[in-house]
């Protein structure tokens, strides 16, 4: 298990860096849709847990029409979240990011031409800029994954939503939709190195929309889809 665990260490920075430079071929070489280019991060994705030995399970989808845009707000527990999502979600979407990784040379790149958005998690005036034009890019019609907790679980449990994706979504106009993930603790907690096989369920629920909510009810909103989160959670571990 541990030169499996050390396998997949050195595998994923090398499939990341082989799947940015054939996301740049592919979307400035040879001119293909952002769209189409999400079948190389759901490849990379899939490599990488099919290395680590973890298998994905995803329900609820019939909940949520293809046709329309959604903000799907899901809870943290390990990196794994972000490899089960992007290989097994059956949903085109794109990842909201730190704009920090977009400075990544080659990485960073990738991730503006596939449609990925930058948000400046600092304070002030960047910071509501960013906001406002995620909010524009999500009304235009992409949808995107957050997580509202704002990192990793150090424990597996599920914690408080911060109310900044909240408002995110009420700018935008969009249906929140609670996504429940459950397993990757297990997988590999936040502060271990290697990842262990394992079983991940993803549990997809109903949307909740956002018009009704005004700026000033974004805790209230934040509670709301932090509870449907949590039961969605249960159920995925029965």
């Amino acid at each position: 298990m541990v030169i499996r665990g050390v396998l997949v260490w050195l595998l994923i920075p090398l499939a990341t860096f082989v799947t940015s430079l054939l996301a740049i071929v592919f979307l400035v070489i040879l001119r293909g849709s952002a769209r189409k280019a999400q079948v190389l991060p759901r490849t990379w994705a899939r490599i990488i847990l099919a290395a680590s030995g973890v298998k994905v399970k995803v329900t609820g989808l019939e909940n949520i029409d293809k046709g329309r845009p959604y903000i799907f707000a899901a809870n943290h527990q390990s990196q794994f979240d972000i490899f089960a999502m992007q290989g097994f979600f059956d949903f085109d979407f794109r990842w909201l990011a730190k704009k920090e990784l977009f400075q990544i040379p080659l990485f960073g790149r990738a991730m503006q031409l596939a449609g990925y958005i930058s948000i400046d998690r600092s304070h002030g005036r960047e910071a509501l800029k960013s906001l406002k034009e995620a909010a524009e890019r999500i009304a235009a019609g992409t949808s995107v994954i957050l997580f509202p907790e704002g990192t990793r679980s150090l424990d597996g449990k599920l914690h408080d939503f911060k109310s900044g994706g909240m408002v995110l979504a009420i700018k935008s106009g969009v249906p929140l939709v609670p996504v429940g993930i459950s397993g990757t603790y297990a997988i590999l907690p936040k502060g271990r190195l290697l990842a262990k096989p394992g079983q991940v369920f993803i549990r997809v629920g109903k949307p909740i929309e956002t018009k009704d909510f005004s700026a000033g009810q974004k805790h209230e909103l934040a509670a709301a889809v932090q509870a449907e989160v949590a039961r969605l959670i249960s159920g995925a571990q029965v």
